[in-house]
């Protein structure tokens, strides 16, 4: 019998998912897992402001009772199912210190490190390749993995968000040929960072799964973890696809999913 987890939930808090924490935790019961992890997004620490953008994260000052809820609900419900700690965290350079700072004072299992603006401008912005030639999307591609690359080396990530996810509003992303990504997976294989499967890609333009098959072939080539997150914001998509994305896995050649329970790394054999 294989473990069933996902490290990859939101609820309300962050403005555009629904339900209760609670109803997230339900809903994996429901379905038998073993292990559901809640990582809504993170609070912009840098700014002056309580909830920066009221639409994509909760404000700093709902960060305690966010990690209180969650502790609370490990506890109700440690007998039926595992409930883990995380965050959705957003990776910025310039505020990485500030971020560490934070996040060092809760007893997280595993933060998800993604990268949501490049050049300030929001990922899943739709409009944002409108007017670029070839060589301002290569740059804007690399630009996105460059960061990717410095999230790995930070320290800070026990997985990566959705490696691809800027294909979501714009799928000829994945066409754009440059030698970053590459690049990019031997920096995550050596820095032994793990990228997550995410099967959110369904609810946007792009379909499927993040990242694309090309890229999990050459993550499996180059030595790089797999983990598994639904990126659920809803209840329903818990575990969306988990079965399936393991079947592709094993495919490829993997030989486990990787996640995490207070930053130790633990195995699911394909």
């Amino acid at each position: 019998m294989t473990v069933v987890f996902d490290l990859h939930t939101h609820h309300h808090r962050c403005g555009h998912a629904l339900g209760e924490i609670e109803d997230y935790i339900q809903a994996a019961i429901a379905k038998g897992m073993d292990y559901i992890g809640i990582a809504d997004h993170s609070p912009y620490f840098y700014s002056d402001e309580d909830q920066l953008y009221p639409g994509i994260a909760m404000g700093k000052s709902e960060l305690a009772n966010y990690v209180e809820e969650v502790l609370a609900l490990k506890k109700k419900y440690k007998q039926q199912i595992h409930v883990l700690l995380g965050m959705e965290s957003d990776f910025f350079p310039d505020h990485q210190d500030l971020y560490k700072h934070v996040y060092g004072k809760y007893p997280f299992d595993y933060i998800i490190g993604s990268v949501h603006y490049v050049n300030e401008v929001n990922i899943f912005r739709k409009g944002r390749w409108e007017g670029l030639n070839q060589a301002e999307r290569v740059e804007v591609k690399e630009a996105y993995y460059r960061l990717i690359q410095q999230s790995a080396k930070s320290g800070m990530f026990q997985v990566l968000g959705h490696i691809d996810a800027m294909k979501g509003f714009y799928p000829a992303f994945s066409a754009i040929e440059t030698p970053i990504i590459e690049e990019t997976l031997k920096v995550i294989a050596d820095e032994q960072v793990a990228i997550e499967v995410n099967t959110s890609g369904k609810t946007k333009d792009c379909g499927g799964w993040y990242p694309s098959h090309e890229i999990l072939e050459r993550a499996y080539h180059y030595g790089v973890s797999v983990s598994f997150g639904s990126d659920a914001h809803t209840p329903e998509r818990v575990a969306d696809d988990y079965h399936e994305v393991q079947r592709m896995l094993k495919e490829i050649g993997f030989k486990e999913m990787v996640f995490f329970v207070g930053k130790e790394r633990k195995s699911v054999i394909l």
